[in-house]
């Protein structure tokens, strides 16, 4: 193996892993997030929140919301469309077209392909983290507001 197939191989391999791993991240926070809205609805819903505090809680419950709506929106599959790359073009092609398609070292493309769909994980993730922050402090500032305007 040359160093030049070397280096694609690794380099392939190390762009999917990066797309595993923010995966796995955004699945995380996705939980982390739901947690928070849902023991932010069991206060919410067994207390009398005062107008700022439920101004406040509102604000943050939206961030949250957001932030859900972008880590969803990153580990969201794409098939590529009208021109899929990779596993999704070959279920559109026969046995030979298939074969035809893997004689040809494809890597240098794939790891472009794959390299900017991690960046746009990665982005997204760090927004939703982001937003998860500010949501998650403006429900503190809510409590706070609640629990006898400590501000």
């Amino acid at each position: 193996m040359s160093a030049i197939e070397a280096n694609l191989t690794a380099a392939h391999a190390e762009v999917k892993a990066e797309i595993a791993r923010t995966d796995a991240k955004a699945s995380l926070l996705l939980a982390f997030v739901g947690a928070l809205l849902a023991g932010t609805w069991t206060v919410a819903k067994d207390t009398h929140p005062s107008v700022p505090a439920c101004a406040v809680g509102g604000l943050g419950t939206a961030l949250l919301l957001a932030a859900a709506g972008l880590l969803l929106s990153s580990v969201r599959p794409n098939l590529g469309g009208s021109r899929p790359v990779g596993f999704p073009l070959w279920a559109t092609l026969s046995a030979e077209e298939i074969t035809a398609e893997l004689a040809e070292d494809q890597r240098a493309r794939d790891i472009a392909g794959l390299a900017r769909i991690a960046v746009r994980k990665f982005t997204a993730l760090k927004q939703a983290v982001d937003l998860t922050r500010a949501g998650a402090a403006l429900l503190v500032l809510a409590a706070l507001l609640q629990a006898g305007g400590a501000l």
